[in-house]
């Protein structure tokens, strides 16, 4: 099971990103994923979750309505639509699946002026 997270980077408050991790090694398009993030001396914390067919399961509070987490089963990838971005977003962020208990190397967003 390989996990590879992309998009990360340095954003204005309220800019954009997409991140997106790449999946391999299993049946991705039959499994949940999740993304989580942790920022600097805080505990890792899930920030949104899909369902295999592309329902989105759990979104945490603080990104309700600025988040968007989706999948493309064909292309075996997960994505992270971040709008409005705020400094308190800045963390790294990290693919899981939960199945396998899989983690990717995380992505680094950072939210500054």
């Amino acid at each position: 099971v390989q996990l590879v997270e992309s998009g990360g980077g340095l954003v204005q408050p309220g800019g954009s990103l997409r991140l997106s991790c790449a999946a391999s090694g299993f049946s991705f398009s039959s499994y949940n994923m999740r993304w989580y993030r942790q920022a600097p001396g805080k505990e890792r914390e899930l920030v949104a979750e899909i369902r295999s067919g592309g329902t989105s399961t759990k979104t945490l509070d603080s990104v309700k309505g600025r988040f968007i987490i989706s999948r493309d089963n064909g292309k075996n990838t997960v994505y992270l639509q971040m709008n409005s971005l705020k400094p308190e977003d800045t963390a790294v962020y990290y693919c899981y699946t939960p199945a396998f208990a899989s983690w990717g190397q995380g992505t680094q967003v950072t939210v500054s002026s």
